[in-house]
């Protein structure tokens, strides 16, 4: 099987979308807000959306984002999402993801990558990310 990574399009929105679905879960993807964000996204020169492909299908994404910091001494680069289909888990493709992104992340001159997970810390750690941080949050 033939993976390409490469930047999403408008034409990727539904099977973004579709991926999406799964991966929330506190809160349920609104298709109106999602093709709201989608759009937003594309044109942010500081967002990263990605897609993984095979066969001209949408199989998985990375959404992340770049911003400056102090305490880095510069740009840092942190993922929001990555989602692959369950079907094709387990077959390196987000690995191909996190790779694109972090290549990503080099080009823009970040220090570092940096994400939260609730189900996948094996998944990061055998790319060679180490727990760093407890993190919290706040429903507004």
């Amino acid at each position: 099987m033939t993976i390409a990574i490469r930047r999403a399009q408008r034409t990727d929105a539904e099977a973004i979308l579709a991926l999406a679905g799964p991966f929330a879960t506190s809160f349920v993807v609104d298709d109106q807000s999602f093709h709201h964000a989608f759009t937003a996204l594309l044109a942010s020169p500081q967002a990263h959306l990605a897609v993984a492909e095979t066969a001209q299908h949408v199989v998985g994404y990375a959404l992340g984002f770049e911003h400056y910091t102090f305490f880095a001494n510069g740009r840092v680069a942190w993922v929001e999402e990555i989602m692959v289909s369950e079907a094709l888990r387990r077959q390196g493709i987000g690995q191909l993801l996190m790779q694109e992104f972090e290549a990503w992340a080099v080009a823009r001159g970040c220090k570092l990558v940096a994400l939260a997970t609730r189900r996948a810390a094996a998944f990061y750690q055998a790319l060679g990310y180490e727990e760093s941080a407890t993190y919290f949050r706040k429903l507004l």
